[in-house]
């Protein structure tokens, strides 16, 4: 059984700070922004997928809707935009990387990008939801609030650098089929 984390407190002093309106939403642990569609029975374009990038030497908090992916030229373009010099490299780090340059564990980044003294690249299609649920920091624990709340309250850099994803449904297994069929005509004899 996973062991049960908690609410980043230094997150729910943030967000009480700010006056702004959110709920926050417990739930079995978690580690994808797909577990907590799942475990919330919510649509994937209501999550916000949080991911950590490093744009030549610089870190940026990336969000963009769960049922899309990122399209990494897209998104040089857009932050090389936003801070006016071309972007060379972009990489998603490993782990040891990103808890080394920010002093925190990966699964403690919250959507939050202020608290990590961290730009936030979001993609534009998030600003037709009203609501999203965001990280939160913890496995058990995940923030609702507005979208428009949330721009105004992070001010993150805006961008189109995602791609819908296409769920590939899975294919019915016709051998199981064939087997029942058998099946049934044995017992017909």
């Amino acid at each position: 059984m996973a062991k049960k984390t908690k609410l980043p407190p230094k997150l729910v002093k943030y967000l009480e700070a700010a006056g702004v309106k959110h709920e926050i939403l417990e739930h079995r642990t978690v580690y994808t922004a797909l577990d907590v569609a799942a475990t919330m029975r919510r649509k994937l374009n209501e999550i916000a997928k949080s991911l950590l990038v490093k744009a030549d030497q610089d870190y940026y908090l990336v969000l963009l809707p769960a049922d899309h992916n990122l399209d990494f030229e897209k998104l040089k373009k857009t932050i090389g935009k936003a801070r006016r010099k071309e972007v060379k490299a972009l990489k998603i780090p490993g782990e040891k990387i990103v808890e080394g340059a920010l002093k925190t564990k990966v699964l403690a980044i919250t959507a939050f990008g202020k608290l990590h003294k961290l730009a936030i690249v979001m993609e534009k299609k998030m600003e037709k939801s009203k609501k999203a649920i965001f990280s939160a920091g913890s496995a058990n624990h995940s923030i609702e609030m507005a979208v428009k709340d949330f721009i105004k309250l992070e001010n993150p850099i805006l961008g189109s650098f995602s791609i819908k994803r296409k769920l590939v449904k899975p294919k019915k297994n016709n051998m199981a089929k064939k087997k029942v069929k058998k099946a049934k005509k044995a017992c017909k004899k």
